[in-house]
């Protein structure tokens, strides 16, 4: 079976989707990721700061540009045992490091890998390329597909086209069945072979004549002998193509 363009799209970008979320995922996991020095507990900045004058912070791992830190801390309450504890701080990384000094803390400033801010400014820009991509090409194919999403914007913009023939060959004595039809439109035979009869006189031109009947009946072909017999281009549109715009068959 042979898939077409608009078929691989439509399962294409539902993939891409949940693709780039997962990524965006991994990247973030790793973006806080902080190796093997991890901490399960939370210290909140104010207390940190307690803990820093009571000189109970003995080391400092400073993570992620300096927002988030891996603190060593004894707990008077726990009988002074060292717990590792995770802060998040404001980000006034040179004076709290002025006081790690000043307290003889030991403290390390790890640098952020710049391969994940890379590839998630990668991700970033191509993906949302890609995907308006191939909603472009998916909208553009599906312009012609009866009841696609391209059908909404061309509402208003009909397919029909004229077609004219200058001179139809056919004439009334073509036409058979239909006489009391013919002695009727045999005034608009004459209307469009002389109309400055009927102007002189002050008559109006008619804005057209109705012909009813089901299909098969002859109501094109006397179109077109009158066209003939008054020597007039016969001009035919469909009738589908013209309905089409509002209701869409």
């Amino acid at each position: 079976m042979k898939l077409s363009w608009r078929i691989i799209l439509l399962w294409a970008l539902p993939i891409l989707v949940i693709g780039f979320f997962l990524w965006q995922g991994t990247l973030s996991q790793t973006s806080v990721d902080l190796g093997q020095n991890t901490a399960s507990t939370r210290m909140t900045y104010g207390r940190f700061l307690e803990y820093l004058d009571a000189h109970r912070i003995t080391s400092v791992d400073l993570y992620e540009g300096g927002r988030t830190a891996i603190v060593e801390a004894t707990d008077p309450e726990l009988e002074n045992r060292v717990e590792r504890l995770r802060v998040d701080l404001p980000g006034n990384t040179p004076e709290l490091i002025s006081r790690f000094r000043a307290a003889n803390i030991n403290f390390d400033y790890h640098v952020p890998k710049s391969d994940g801010a890379i590839w998630g400014f990668l991700g970033n820009l191509v993906f949302p390329i890609l995907l308006l991509t191939g909603l472009f090409f998916l909208f553009r194919r599906s312009n012609g597909v009866p009841g696609g999403p391209g059908q909404a914007m061309s509402f208003g913009k009909s397919k029909a086209r004229f077609q004219m023939e200058a001179k139809t060959g056919v004439m009334f004595d073509d036409v058979a069945g239909i006489e009391e039809a013919k002695e009727e439109l045999q005034e608009v035979v004459t209307f469009l072979k002389k109309p400055e009869r009927f102007t002189a006189v002050g008559a109006r031109i008619p804005k057209g004549v109705l012909l009813v009947g089901p299909p098969g009946t002859g109501k094109t072909l006397l179109a077109k002998a009158i066209a003939g017999e008054a020597g007039v281009p016969f001009f035919s549109i469909s009738g589908s193509e013209f309905v089409e715009m509002f209701v869409g068959v």
